[in-house]
């Protein structure tokens, strides 16, 4: 490794060729080059093996969360019954998650149409 030295430090600087030197540099930039392709390669399969563990606890965690709400629309039900019996408790829940749903999306198409405005004409704030 020794042997090794690269030409520009050397001593025999006035023996050297301006093509030789260019010719090193040409080289060293190809090598630098296929060194970063490597690094970025490596940190794009890390990142991608991150982001598979990541999407499965998120999925983990959404589904976990729909049925706590599907347990939680069961009790409401169930705490329903003694007042409004089996069916009205039911057509009451129904109702009312109807009824969320809906000023859910209501509110889902307003922004949405606010922030087509916006893009389509920046000039005039709603």
């Amino acid at each position: 490794m020794a042997d090794d030295t690269p030409p520009l430090i050397e001593d025999n600087a006035a023996e050297r060729s301006l093509v030789a030197d260019v010719r090193q540099l040409v080289e060293d930039s190809r090598t630098l080059v296929e060194a970063e392709i490597a690094y970025h390669k490596s940190r794009a399969i890390v990142a991608g093996q991150a982001a598979k563990g990541v999407a499965g606890w998120i999925s983990l965690a959404l589904a976990l969360v729909f049925f706590a709400l599907m347990a939680l629309v069961l009790g409401l039900v169930l705490a329903l019954v003694p007042a409004l019996g089996a069916i009205g408790a039911t057509v009451a829940v129904v109702l009312g998650l109807l009824a969320m749903g809906a000023l859910s999306g209501w509110v889902a198409v307003r922004r949405w149409q606010r922030a087509a405005a916006l893009i389509a004409d920046p000039e005039t704030p709603k």
